[in-house]
């Protein structure tokens, strides 16, 4: 990408603080490029901060969540309130891009200024998240979206991720496949705040939900934790105004027990400590095909003259002792 100017940046971040979705837009890419400019543009966006309310949706692939993030978008939109939306897609190998383009799926609100859709590639993260994800959150938070919908890839137990970016996750199953007992498997009983059975006019639904209550109760670290499940039909419409009640009484609770509050700062926190490791690791990468030590250590690994665990030991030593990352 060509390199932007300091004062464009300015340009394009005051703009985007006022309402202007082209800067918004511009700025996402920037974030999404790892652009030399993000620290900049968080920094600036920081006091802005701390308006929307962040929902993670997540579940396995097919469970429907694109139509159910659609459906809650209009009934907010007809509520008036505004909506940013984030899909979070596999990558395409070949073009590096998101593979399943949810947009596409969402083109009911594509000309409506109260909604912002972005399609966000993971990019080959080991967390079903692409590491950038944080940054177009508080994005759309500065630009004064109220609510931010996630909607992430199904991919068994990377799918946790999604509570370092959530103030609520919404975990969605289908009848079928058995997906109580995968969901099980996955970890994604111990993240979801709400489950919710999509696709409920198909058979073993209501086995379905009774299971899931079932397993809810026999989970001891939150047996007096209420934990919802609701049943719904998206392409139908049905069950999302129950859904969202549950989603507004879930919100309330958890800013009145305090939850709310430690939960956004474990992720500031969490957030910080993820930046500190990727600059660093970024850093190293970069050093060992510069640095002539560091491109040493690197090509006796690759030739079998010396065990990789030894070599990065001697790495870390080295950093370590010329104080530098």
């Amino acid at each position: 990408m060509h390199e932007m100017s300091s004062s464009m940046v300015t340009r394009l971040i005051n703009e985007m603080l006022e309402g202007n979705i082209l800067s918004l837009a511009r700025l996402v890419t920037l974030i999404e490029s790892e652009d030399e400019a993000t620290p900049r543009i968080m920094k600036s966006i920081n006091a802005h901060l701390g308006k929307a309310y962040r929902i993670g949706i997540t579940g396995p692939i097919g469970a429907g969540k694109s139509t159910l993030v659609e459906r809650l978008t209009s009934l907010l939109r007809g509520q008036e309130k505004t909506v940013g939306i984030i899909c979070v897609d596999p990558t395409s190998p070949f073009t590096g891009g998101a593979v399943l383009g949810d947009r596409i799926r969402m083109q009911k609100h594509d000309l409506d200024d109260g909604v912002y859709i972005r399609s966000m590639a993971t990019r080959g993260s080991l967390g079903g998240l692409p590491k950038t994800i944080h940054g177009v959150i508080k994005l759309l938070d500065a630009f004064g979206k109220e609510m931010v919908l996630i909607e992430t890839i199904g991919v068994g137990q990377t799918e946790v991720d999604i509570m370092q970016s959530s103030d609520l996750v919404i975990v969605v199953l289908v009848p079928e496949a058995g997906d109580s007992i995968q969901a099980m498997k996955a970890g994604l009983m111990e993240i979801g705040d709400i489950f919710v059975v999509n696709k409920a006019d198909r058979p073993g639904a209501e086995d379905t939900l009774n299971n899931i209550k079932a397993i809810l109760k026999l989970n001891a670290e939150r047996s007096n934790y209420d934990i919802p499940v609701v049943a719904t039909e998206a392409v139908n419409n049905k069950g999302i105004k129950e859904l969202y009640g549950q989603i507004a009484m879930k919100r309330q609770l958890l800013i009145n027990n305090g939850q709310f509050a430690e939960r956004r700062r474990k992720q500031r926190q969490s957030e910080f400590i993820e930046t500190v490791i990727n600059r660093i690791t970024s850093d190293v990468i970069n050093r060992l095909t510069t640095d002539a030590i560091l491109s040493r250590y690197k090509e006796d690994v690759e030739n079998g003259k010396l065990d990789p665990f030894t070599a990065a030991n001697e790495v870390y030593k080295s950093i370590a002792l010329n104080g530098k990352p």
